[in-house]
Order: structure tokens, then sequence, then C-alpha cells
């Protein structure tokens, strides 16, 4: 079974620093744990996946502002960390109310470590054990992909594999076409009362063939089917190839978004476009989905974007989805924005980012709207302009991809030093976060409300801050050209 926070609490190591969970959050012990993590980095949220223990020993908590405490809470509960565990005493006597009231409020456990215990064998401890459970898991799913290309090689179909798969694992399977259409099942020796279902997208040369269902009974492994279902993927592809190949178009569709993701030369593309249905010489539009369950969302990206755009292929590459977004000549601009908005209805897992490329005109362009789209999720920080629900719009990160092609770091960061030094000095002596209340601000177009409420700062701090801000870089710049400098210098710092 898979290990759950309860677990942790039940282990010897964990127990001798008497865990108390100090929030009313619904069944968090039955919350599932990935890995165990330490850290005294209150910005640690971005580097997170989800799913972890985090244990801390307060020492940054006790010297920070609450309202940076505050703020740490609620970005590692929207991170979907498992729980907090912070260690209190001397330095930090007790966990500070606000703090709970936080994790209460965002559904964050966060449980007191009354005793001094050692982080590094409670570590090691838990995730030798969580280890062992993953690599068990995929020797179990690797023996049931075996099983089902045995009964392959010895002519057996759909049904049967999909036999071979209920029987090891205990659920009920299904292979369900794009269309809907059962292509074949098979049924768990017990029919149970009430189950889970996890499903497994199965593609067959790149193409979404077939979905994969796997009912689980609430007594059974979820996680341990999924795991089998993912890893026999690649027999029920061969399985159906067998009986229906792809057609052309499809195959056309396969080798451009290959291309396109390579970088081929323009003549190819402008070959491959309209054999997939792309008109040459019409606007596009790249989109990369980063995601650890990239192959499980191509059958949602492909139902949003049939619904936004007249044509569209996507492609999956391990823990990337790509896809090419056809977009209308006379209304392209627009067409984008709803496309992004469309897309921010995918529902993704924790650790999940999507971007949408920057206008392409022609298919021949449509590789640079693509590397663009890469290249912003490798400049974007952990927050900033243009994420929402994980979907991020390249041209509001248009100044960082223009100075990390056309400028060096040693010119970047002389601009910074300029225009900003006295500011970054002043919050490296006084860990204070003027930096970043100067790009939010600048960010929501110098809306002071606004930047206050993404700040969780109150509108009299908002503007105490704001007036510091302004001193140490020469007054208030609205209304004159240093308001363009301080804000590419905020986006340049990120870099």
């Amino acid at each position: 079974m898979s290990l759950l926070l309860a677990d942790a609490f039940e282990h010897e190591s964990l127990k001798a620093a008497e865990p108390v969970l100090r929030t009313d959050v619904p069944e968090a012990l039955s919350r599932q744990l990935r890995w165990v993590h330490s850290s005294e980095v209150l910005d640690i949220a971005p580097l997170l996946r989800g799913g972890e223990l985090l244990l801390s020993g307060g020492q940054a908590l006790a010297t920070a502002s609450d309202e940076r405490r505050v703020d740490y809470v609620r970005q590692l509960a929207a991170r979907g960390i498992t729980a907090l565990a912070i260690e209190t005493g001397p330095e930090l006597p007790a966990i500070p109310e606000s703090m709970l009231d936080a994790g209460q409020e965002a559904g964050l456990p966060i449980i007191e470590l009354c005793k001094v215990a050692p982080f590094v064998g409670i570590m090691q401890a838990i995730n030798s054990l969580l280890v062992s459970e993953s690599v068990a898991q995929l020797q179990f799913g690797d023996e049931t992909s075996h099983a089902m290309a045995a009964e392959l090689a010895h002519g057996g179909g759909l049904d049967q594999l999909l036999a071979v798969l209920a029987g090891r694992t205990g659920s009920s399977a299904r292979l369900v076409s794009p269309s809907g259409i059962t292509l074949g099942s098979a049924t768990a020796a017990a029919q149970p009362e009430s189950w889970t279902t996890t499903t497994v997208d199965v593609p067959v040369r790149g193409v979404l063939a077939a979905r994969l269902e796997l009912e689980v009974p609430d007594d059974g492994d979820a996680n341990l089917a999924q795991v089998a279902g993912e890893r026999c993927v690649d027999i029920l592809g061969l399985a159906l190839l067998q009986r229906m190949p792809p057609g052309l178009k499809e195959l056309a569709g396969i080798e451009l978004m290959r291309a396109v993701s390579s970088g081929t030369q323009s003549w190819r593309l402008q070959q491959l476009g309209p054999a997939s249905g792309f008109p040459a010489s019409g606007p596009v539009a790249a989109v990369v989905v980063r995601s650890p369950a990239a192959g499980q969302l191509r059958t949602r990206l492909d139902g949003i974007l049939d619904g936004t755009v007249p044509q569209s292929a996507s492609y999956a590459d391990n823990a990337e989805l790509i896809a090419l977004a056809a977009l209308p000549r006379t209304r392209a601009v627009g067409s984008r924005i709803a496309l992004i908005h469309a897309l921010e209805a995918l529902e993704v897992p924790d650790g999940s980012v999507i971007a949408v490329g920057p206008l392409a005109q022609g298919i021949g362009e449509a590789p640079w709207s693509l590397a663009e789209a890469r290249r912003t999720l490798e400049l974007m920080p952990g927050s900033g302009p243009g994420a929402a629900n994980g979907v991020v719009d390249t041209e509001d990160f248009a100044v960082e991809r223009l100075a990390q092609g056309s400028l060096d770091a040693a010119v970047r960061e002389g601009f910074v030093r300029r225009q900003l030094g006295a500011v970054v000095e002043h919050d490296e002596l006084r860990r204070s976060e003027l930096m970043r209340t100067l790009a939010v601000w600048l960010d929501t177009g110098c809306n002071t409300a606004h930047a206050a409420r993404e700040l969780h700062l109150e509108r009299q701090s908002m503007h105490h801050r704001l007036q510091r801000i302004f001193e140490l870089c020469g007054g208030d710049p609205r209304g004159t050209g240093r308001l363009v400098a301080l804000h590419v210098a905020t986006r340049l710092a990120r870099l």
C-alpha cells in the first residue's frame, strides 16, 4: 500500500520528535506521502513538486515577519505539499496562531515537533521506505507488462491482455477509444461495492488511440494499478496497431510535430503542414505542457484545442506534451488570448505548467514559437506575471526572452545594480522584501491596491513599503522615464 502521512506519524524516527497535528484539516493523516524534505528557506515552495512532508527547524520563521510566515504557509499549500512539520523550542516556542489560521484556511496540515530529533535520520528512514515502495511498484508493473507481452505473442487479443492486467491488479480494466467506444474489457474476479477509477492514455505512434480505465476496489492499491497500467501502454499500443493502423493524415500530423520540435527547415514544414490539415501561411501558436502526467493530459488538451481553434495537432514525448494551434487570419491575436483562457480550464497535477508561444506567421515559423515557449518555461520564476492555473503567456516574458538572447549576464547584472542597487542592498541587510514588492507593483500597472492583495498586505503597509522604495530609487517614478527602467530592471533581476 502507499505510504500515508499516518504511516509517517507511526514511524519511530518521527515519533521521537513527538509530532502533534495542530490544524484540523479533514482526512489529513490519509494524505499520500511522496517524499520527506527539510529546509529553512522560506522561498522553498517553487522548488517542491507536491506530496512532500516538509520539515522546518523554525529558525527562519522565528525572525520572519508575521506576514511572511503567513505567505510561507499559503505558498506551500498552493504547491500541494502533504504537510508542514515545524520544530518548536527556544528560538520558536510555539507555532504562531497566524500560521495555524492560514494553514487551516488553505487546507494544509501543520505539525508541531515538540522534541528535537535529527531531521537527517527522519528523512533517511522514511525516504528509504518510499524508494523501496517505488522500486517494488515498478518491478510489479514490469512483470505485468511481460506477462501481457507473452499473451500477445501467443495471439491474445485485447480482452485477453486486459484479463492479465485485471487479474494481477485486482481491478476491472476497460480500453476505450477517443470517441467512447469500448475496444476491450476484463472484469475483476470480485465485484466491490465501490471503487476508484484511474485512467492512462494509450498512444500509437504519438497519436492518442485509446484510454485505459482501471476500476480499483477501495480496499485495493490504486497507485499500484496506475503504475502497472502505465508500464503496459506499449503492449496495448502494439495490440491496437495490429487492428487499426493510423491513417495518412494522422501520420503526417505526427511527423509535423516531430519536425516542429526538432526545428526542421521551413520548406519541410510547408510540405507536412497541408498534409496534416494546417495551411502553409496561416498564423499558428505552439503550446508546451510540462507535467509528470503529460501523456495522461493529452486527451483533455486535444479536447480543448478542438473546441477553440480550427486545426490542431499534439505530440507527447516523455514529460513534455507539445501542440500546435492554427488560428484564424482575421483575428489571430484575439483567438490566441482565447486559447490561453481556455487552457486555464485544463486540470493538471501539481508540478505542471503550460506555456503558449508567441504568434508565428505561417507553419515555417512554428519551431520559433515552440522554442520561445520552452525558453519562457526555463526563465519563468516561481511566481510571476501571466501565471493562472499553471498557464503562462510567453508575451508576459518578452523582456526576459529578449534580454537573455541579446544581453550577456554581466550587462544585465550591471543594469540591475545601477537601477536598483540600493533596494537590493536594503533587502540583504534588513531581510526585507522591497524588491519583490516593487516588482509586483510594477507588474500590476502601479496599482497599489491590486499589488497589496497580491502580496497579502494591508494597504497602509503597502504604502509604507512604496515610500521607502521611492526614497531609495530617487523619488516616485510614475510619470517619468525611470518607470520603464525600473520595471525592466526588476524583470532582469529574475534572470
